[in-house]
C-alpha cells in the first residue's frame, strides 16, 4: 500500500470503496473495525477474503427476497473476493428454528435433494458461476459422527443458547423446544470453521447463528469471521416480509411479463427501498433519480426502470422490453402478442366450465366468483351472465389483468 493511495482517514481508496459497498443497504456489519482490517490485509497481500452464504434448500424455488443477500455477495464478488455458496443439505435435516414458535419439521433426504438441484442454478442468475465455490455442509457434518457432535456441543453453553430470542420466548410460553434444535446453530457455526470464512452473510433473523460461528472459530483457534446481516425484504404488499405463504412474492423463475407487472404494482414508497436492496445502480444514481422525481418527474418512470432492471436480470434485456410493451398493451385493454391457445369440446360450453377447462380458474365455483366480480372478458366484452354458454367458435378470454387464452370451442 503506497502513501499516495491512503486517504486522510487512514484508509486507501480501495478499502474505503469496499467498505462503502459492504455497508450499502446493510442492517449490521459486526465488528466493523475487524472487517476494515481484513480488507486492508487482503489489499496488501493480494489474497481474496472468503465470504460465505449458507442457504437451506427448504423449498424448490428462490424469490427475489432471497436475492437481497445474493446481491451483496455479487457486489463483494465483483471486488475480487472468494464467494462460497453453501447448500445446507445436512442442516436442513435438523430444521432451522429461527423465528419459529414451534419445532420446524425436518425434510426428507429426497425433498432436500430435489430442492437443492434448483438452488444453485437460480442463484447463478445473480452470482458469477465461474467465481463461485459451491459446497454442501454434509461434506464435513456427516463425518463428524456422534463423538464429534458431542465435542462440538461442549463448546457452547445452554445459558448462551437460551439468550436466543425465539428459544427464550418459547420457553417462557411453555412451548416445547426439542434438544435437536440446539444443534442447528452449532452446525451452522461449524460450517464457518470448516470453510475458514472471513465474513458470513445472512438475513437479520440469522444474527444469532452467525455469532455462534464467530464463537466456534475462536474455540477452534481460528480468526473469527465478521458478520453482515441484510434486511428482510418487504413483499408486494409493502408490509409483510416477502413470502410464498403470504402470496406477496416474485419468484425469480416467474415469466418476464408477470415479473415486470408485479414490480410495477408496488407502492412508490416501497420502490425506493427495493432500489436500495435490489438494484445494481449506484447510490449516486438512485439519489439523482429521487431528485428528478421530487422535481416533478413521474414516479412511474422510476418504477418502470426498476421493473426492467429486475426482469432483465432474470431473463434478458429483450424480454424486459417485451414485458414493458405487454404491460402497455394490457393497460390499454389490448391483447398480448403471445397467449396460450386451448381447444375444448362440448359446445355450447358454459362460461364457468370453460374457464376451468382452459386453466383460467381452478374450479367452476371460482369461475363464477370471477364473473360476479366483473373479472372475466370474452373478446373484450365483460361477462356478467354466469349462465352464458359459448357456441362453437374461437374466443379471446381474459381473466383479470394478466390471464389470457385463445379458446377454440368445438
Amino acid at each position: 500500500m503506497n502513501a499516495e493511495s491512503v486517504t486522510s482517514n487512514g484508509l486507501s481508496d480501495g478499502v474505503r470503496r469496499a467498505l462503502e459497498i459492504s455497508l450499502r443497504g446493510t442492517d449490521e456489519l459486526l465488528p466493523r473495525d475487524e472487517w476494515v482490517r481484513k480488507l486492508q490485509r487482503s489489499e496488501a497481500s493480494g489474497t481474496p477474503l472468503r465470504i460465505k452464504l449458507g442457504l437451506d434448500p427448504t423449498a424448490p424455488d428462490i424469490h427475489i427476497g432471497h436475492t437481497v443477500v445474493l446481491n451483496k455477495m455479487r457486489q463483494l464478488q465483483d471486488l475480487g473476493h472468494r464467494v462460497i455458496f453453501l447448500i445446507g443439505d445436512f442442516t436442513t435435516t435438523i430444521g432451522d428454528p429461527s423465528g419459529r414458535n414451534s419445532t420446524r419439521p425436518p425434510l426428507t433426504r429426497e425433498q432436500i435433494e430435489a430442492n437443492a438441484q434448483t438452488y444453485y442454478r437460480q442463484a447463478s442468475l445473480v452470482l458469477d458461476p465461474e467465481k463461485t465455490e459451491i459446497r454442501y455442509n454434509s461434506e464435513w457434518s456427516d463425518p463428524l459422527g456422534a463423538r464429534g457432535m458431542i465435542q462440538l456441543a461442549a463448546k457452547y453453553t445452554v445459558a448462551r443458547m437460551m439468550e436466543r430470542d425465539d428459544f427464550n420466548k418459547r420457553f417462557k410460553a411453555g412451548q416445547s423446544i426439542s434438544v435437536h434444535e440446539f444443534l442447528y446453530p452449532l452446525m451452522q457455526g461449524y460450517d464457518s470453521v470448516a470453510l475458514k470464512s472471513d465474513l458470513e452473510l445472512g438475513g437479520t433473523d440469522q444474527k444469532f447463528n452467525l455469532l455462534v460461528g464467530r464463537h466456534l472459530q475462536q474455540e477452534y483457534g481460528q480468526e473469527p469471521q465478521c458478520i453482515l446481516t441484510m434486511p428482510l425484504l418487504e413483499g408486494l404488499d409493502g408490509i409483510e416480509k416477502m413470502s410464498k405463504s403470504k402470496n406477496n412474492y416474485i419468484g425469480i423463475s416467474e415469466d418476464a411479463n408477470t415479473m415486470f407487472a408485479k414490480v410495477l404494482s408496488i407502492s412508490d414508497e416501497l420502490m425506493w427501498r427495493w432500489y436500495t436492496l435490489l438494484s445494481f445502480q449506484s447510490l449516486e444514481q438512485i439519489e439523482a433519480l429521487k431528485a428528478e422525481i421530487a422535481a416533478g418527474r413521474n414516479p412511474k418512470d422510476a418504477k418502470v426502470a426498476l421493473a426492467k432492471e429486475i426482469t432483465a436480470r432474470f431473463h434478458s434485456a429483450a424480454a424486459a422490453e417485451a414485458a414493458e410493451q405487454d404491460f402497455i398493451n394490457r393497460s390499454k385493454g389490448g391483447v398480448p402478442d403471445e397467449i396460450p391457445e386451448v381447444s375444448l369440446g362440448g359446445a355450447p360450453l358454459g362460461i364457468a366450465q370453460l374457464l376451468k377447462q382452459a386453466g383460467l380458474a381452478p374450479s367452476t365455483s371460482e369461475g363464477n366468483r370471477l364473473i360476479d366480480g366483473g373479472g372475466v372478458r370474452v373478446d373484450s366484452v365483460v361477462i356478467s351472465d354466469k349462465a352464458l354458454k359459448l357456441p362453437a367458435g374461437s374466443y379471446v378470454v381474459q381473466v383479470g389483468k394478466r390471464k389470457f387464452a385463445r379458446v377454440t370451442v368445438s
